[in-house]
């Protein structure tokens, strides 16, 4: 018996033409998005990158192939666009380029939603339906992803965008959301152009207009607002610490008092200059300021907001005690002792006139990087994961609470402003419910000097230029190590600081309370794309369920 395991399956010539065709297509679409991103000014790519994959989705192949080829795109334009994420330009550890690696490969997983669900569309519905509800699918993806432990929503579409400035104006109506769809119809309508090109001349101009209108509209939409009406207003004086330190000697046992001494001449410069609010980085120094063992560097923490009448806002890792009963989710128990115990990635708030402190903990953490995803439902996955520098194992926040800043200097009304950590900044959804809640501002500590001067943090820089224009509110970042800065609320770059530099940045912030048409309805979108794609796949189930039941 000639008997085989793995038998090959004779494959027509033409067969594999096409194989070879649909493969090059899903590179090229997978290449042209990736180099789409920051900081490569390749913008204007995104416009048609999906197109070739549309070409493949629109074809007659099984929903397996088209899978395939659409983890292929997606792989590859994950790896162009993330190949930082594992820090595998600075090899100093082995659980970042292992969690890094894992997301490369997991990323491509998600783009296989909106595939999937434009198969579904295209068979009930016809190719022209299915690709007017593309848009509405591939954001379902982008929220979808968003929402689960794994979130690394870092390739949403209207992340490409950020430096076509009259653009992206639009995102105080519609968001990054509005504009990922936006830029799923551009591509909709160019492959339909090209599709009609050799069958209706007619009908490929008609297509070939539409997507030179849905730039065009929002580009005189971003002309037309006046860039100086939300730059007159009530100032605060801001002080953007940058003290360029390395975090991998800083986790590694860097005496601390020589770290605290940085942050206070640093911080003196930048009261001299007339500072408010001072802004320490993303874990301003590697321990648990508040639990009682460092009192001389609690005590420095105090002096620089009272000495120099500023109130100091900063990054912290923060460990908080539970009584006996109180329940806290991922909470963990003190050895010998019925407390319980939970530490935070988190912002504190020290005054100028007394010792109250006043606390945010982190609620969107970095998959792989701060915290294993589903964890507490499978327990060992934590003995394969340990990151040895830093924390990998930090809680989830449980409220997005805004800080007030009471009234002090000439302000007579309490300030409000949101102090967001690092990756939170991703969330365009999450980010405006802080503005909801009055946010007249937004800080942002990060340290991204993790990843070396890659693409990394130009990306990060660049994606709070969509949250500063969504909310219209000025937006600052205190970095570690680069890129600190003070973006305006039409996403225009005032003050930055260079990647690796010890810097302060000081420089105004005009405050505003009101809230856009976006942030009041960023969830409109949302909720109008998940139920579609919800309606798809439970119509997809019953016209398999009947055909099944011969109904």
């Amino acid at each position: 018996m000639n008997f085989k395991l793995f038998r090959r399956i004779p494959v027509d010539p033409e067969t594999r033409k096409k194989r070879r065709k649909f493969t090059g297509l899903a590179a090229v679409a997978g290449l042209l998005s990736g180099l789409a991103f920051p900081p490569v000014p390749g913008f204007p790519l995104i416009f048609f990158a999906i197109a070739p994959l549309l070409y493949i989705l629109d074809s007659d192949e099984k929903l397996i192939s088209k899978l395939r080829y659409t983890y292929l795109y997606g792989f590859i334009f994950s790896l162009i666009s993330l190949y930082w994420v594992s820090a595998v330009t600075e090899l100093k550890d082995s659980f970042l380029l292992i969690g890094g690696g894992l997301l490369q490969f997991i990323n491509p997983v998600f783009f296989l939603i909106p595939a999937a669900l434009f198969h579904f569309a295209r068979k009930k519905f016809g190719s022209l339906p299915a690709l007017m509800l593309m848009p509405f699918f591939w954001f379902s993806y982008e929220y979808f992803y968003m929402e689960t432990e794994a979130n690394f929503p870092w390739l949403a579409l209207a992340n490409s965008v950020t430096y076509f400035k009259p653009f992206i104006q639009i995102a105080d109506l519609i968001g990054g959301p509005g504009i990922t769809v936006l830029i799923v119809y551009i591509n909709a309508f160019v492959y339909l152009a090209f599709k009609n090109y050799t069958i209706s001349r007619k009908n490929a101009v008609a297509y070939a207009a539409a997507p030179v209108l849905l730039i065009l509209i929002p580009v005189i939409y971003g002309l037309s607002i006046d860039q100086t009406e939300l730059t007159k207003g009530e100032k605060l004086r801001v002080g953007l610490i940058q003290p360029n330190l390395d975090p991998y000697d800083k986790w590694g046992g860097a005496e601390l008092s020589s770290i605290v001494d940085e942050y206070m001449e640093l911080s003196k410069k930048s009261a001299e200059k007339g500072a408010e609010l001072l802004i320490y980085p993303e874990t301003a120094l590697p321990v648990y300021l508040l639990n009682g063992s460092y009192p001389a560097a609690l005590d420095s923490f105090y002096s620089i907001a009272r000495n120099n009448n500023v109130y100091l806002l900063t990054g912290m890792p923060d460990l908080r005690l539970h009584e006996p009963g109180e329940v806290v989710k991922g909470s963990r128990p003190v050895p010998n002792s019925k407390l319980r115990y939970s530490v935070y990635n988190s912002v504190l708030l020290f005054a100028p006139r007394d010792r109250e402190i006043q606390r945010y903990g982190k609620i969107k953490l970095v998959p792989f990087g701060e915290r294993v995803p589903y964890v507490e439902k499978l327990p060992f996955l934590s003995t394969f994961f340990s990151w040895s520098v830093g924390i990998s194992s930090w809680n989830e926040g449980t409220d997005t609470t805004n800080f007030r800043l009471a009234p002090f200097r000439q302000f007579k009304d309490t300030v409000s402003i949101s102090g967001i950590v690092c990756f939170e900044s991703v969330f365009p959804v999450f980010m405006a419910e802080f503005a909801l809640k009055g946010a007249q501002m937004f800080a942002v500590v990060t340290n991204d000097s993790w990843y070396g001067n890659t693409s990394g943090p130009y990306q990060h820089k660049e994606i709070s230029v969509l949250r500063a224009i969504e909310n219209r509110k000025y937006v600052v970042r205190a970095a570690n190590g680069g890129i600190s800065c003070i973006i305006d609320p039409y996403g225009n770059t005032l003050a930055s600081s260079k990647m690796f530099e010890r810097t302060e940045i000081t420089g105004d912030v005009v405050l505003n309370r009101e809230v856009t048409f976006y942030a009041g309805t960023a969830r409109y979108l949302p909720a109008f794309s998940m139920t579609l794609s919800v309606f798809m796949v439970l119509l997809t189930f019953m016209i398999w369920l009947r055909s099944k039941l011969k109904i």
